[in-house]
């Protein structure tokens, strides 16, 4: 116990610290949300990668789908690391850091109002994102209350209160950048944190070969296999694991959603320069590799601890014990390790979606709109409230979760992307995409999560394959739209698109020169 709580001690010094150290570059609305738009790589990529993987993935969704699909559950980690991070940054990375800029976008639903020339556009998609980041902040909770129960055996809701309260101290006193620091520190934990605990389970288990041999001996659960391989043997040990197609609707949502994530999407914003896009690739893609490989690879071994696994009256298994039953068998000090693992991965996640609710806010709710002259000094102090009400609500919220949370959480990433990533991509790509495709886009996306809310009208039974239509019917409808609809009129597209013709004098380092020519 005194190695577990000194090394949470420790933690939460540095965090606090953090935030008063980066008082000094939080002076301003451009500082406090991108940092002044002069984020390094190595920050910026550890940024993204820290908001992408949270408690729900190392506890929630390592545990259910590796109980689920077995080994083959590593796919959702390549997929998070090769489409989530290295595409996003390679097609979304540059575009994104130069028509924000241009535009002086600080927030998606901005990005949208001056893209598309519409106010009342970037009214709802500051209303979505208020909305859909609520519960999806109170899920980022509940990784956390089986581990801390296990570790040191107090009441989640201290547990919650108190990290809410100290996330809330930093990203107030710093802002982007105390959060940016921060999310470094807490990346270089996770990535020390999930490569000990993979070695000490597998080690528990008599080692990788020895736990896979016993996990092919397991029959696959008919309830989680797909009809055409019933009755195969070592399914969860193979390629593709017990049911391939509901494995692909996992990768998707979490993959491509994070193109059309606010709090991921605006990590670009705030990148520095070319150099950066690159190095920050690498760097981004090499970190998703091992979290989120490691934490799926390590989940796919949950059924060997199936006689520990908590379960309802049932008898169903209660799929966020998987993580924390495998962890229980660690030693203390590993243990400790374990909790600033998914403290860091949740106070990460935390921090970037508070501040990007709080700046939706105010920059897109209230300036202009209800308070007509709103300068640098009135918008600090706004986001600054706005952050305390923002996790007032999702820690009520976690606290106390009407029944529909549940499923309302595990769908929020399909709600968001759903409606932000195809009017975004299109956005930086093509100038034929119109207003009316955007409308639609959104209705459609809000519409698939909303109606597969209530049994009703639910006609996608599994709520991660609904967001992951919900992506997939936005990347078609905004293009049919926008060919049957009005056009925006060629000065307005015209003045967005100038931003990637304006030229610069860069050093050779950073281009080579053209051929003399004789």
């Amino acid at each position: 116990m005194i190695y577990k709580v000194g090394l949470l001690v420790i933690f939460f010094g540095i965090m606090i610290a953090v935030g008063l150290y980066s008082r000094k570059h939080s002076t301003n609305v451009n500082d406090f949300v991108l940092g002044g738009r002069k984020v390094g790589p190595w920050l910026t990529a550890f940024a993204f990668g820290t908001s992408y993987f949270s408690a729900v993935v190392f506890v929630g969704y390592a545990g259910q789908f590796g109980y689920k699909y077995g080994v083959a559950t590593t796919w959702i980690g390549i997929g998070n690391a090769f489409i989530g991070s290295l595409l996003a940054w390679v097609i979304l990375g540059r575009r994104t850091r130069i028509m924000t800029k241009f535009l002086d976008a600080k927030t998606m639903p901005d990005f949208f109002g001056k893209r598309y020339h519409s106010k009342a556009m970037r009214i709802v998609a500051a209303f979505i994102s208020f909305v859909f980041l609520i519960p999806y902040t109170s899920s980022v909770y509940n990784g956390l209350s089986r581990l801390f129960g296990m570790a040191f055996d107090i009441d989640y809701s201290v547990c919650v209160i108190a990290m809410a309260a100290l996330t809330c101290v930093y990203v107030i006193l710093g802002g982007y950048m105390a959060t940016a620091i921060n999310d470094f520190i807490q990346g270089i934990i996770m990535i020390g944190g999930i490569i000990a605990v993979i070695l000490s389970i597998l080690n528990g288990q008599g080692g990788f070969l020895h736990a896979l041999r016993e996990l092919s001996q397991i029959p696959a659960d008919p309830a989680v296999t797909t009809e055409a391989l019933q009755g195969s043997q070592g399914l969860f040990t193979s390629f593709f694991g017990p049911d391939p197609l509901n494995l692909l609707g996992v990768v998707i949502l979490t993959s491509l959603g994070t193109w059309g994530l606010p709090q991921m999407v605006q990590k670009f914003y705030a990148i520095r320069d070319e150099q950066a896009v690159h190095t920050g690739t690498i760097i981004s893609t090499v970190f998703a590799v091992i979290i989120s490989c490691g934490c799926y690879f390590l989940g796919g071994f949950g059924r060997l601890f199936d006689d520990v696994v908590a379960r309802n009256e049932q008898g169903g298994v209660l799929y966020d014990s998987v993580i924390p039953s495998m962890l229980a068998t660690l030693p203390d000090i590993l243990i400790g390790v374990v909790i600033m693992l998914v403290l860091s991965a949740s106070m990460s996640t935390l921090a970037s979606l508070v501040l990007t609710s709080s700046s939706t806010i105010t920059i897109d709710l209230l300036k202009d709109n209800v308070v007509k002259k709103m300068d640098d000094k009135k918008q600090l102090v706004c986001m600054r409230i706005f952050l305390v009400v923002f996790i007032v609500l999702s820690v009520a919220m976690a606290l106390k979760p009407p029944t529909f949370i549940a499923q309302l959480m595990g769908i929020s990433w399909g709600a968001l992307a759903g409606a932000f990533l195809a009017p975004f991509l299109y956005g930086l790509y093509w100038k034929g995409v119109t207003r009316a495709s955007v409308w639609c886009c959104f209705v459609v996306a809000i519409g698939i999560t909303v109606l597969n809310l209530f049994p009703a009208t639910k006609f996608i039974q599994s709520p991660i394959n609904a967001g992951a239509a919900a992506m997939i019917a936005g990347l078609i409808v905004v293009p049919v739209v926008s060919i049957f609809t009005p056009k925006m009129e060629y000065g307005e597209i015209k003045f967005v698109f100038d931003c990637y013709k304006e030229k610069h004098m860069v050093e050779q380092r950073y281009a080579l020169p053209g051929e003399d020519k004789e």
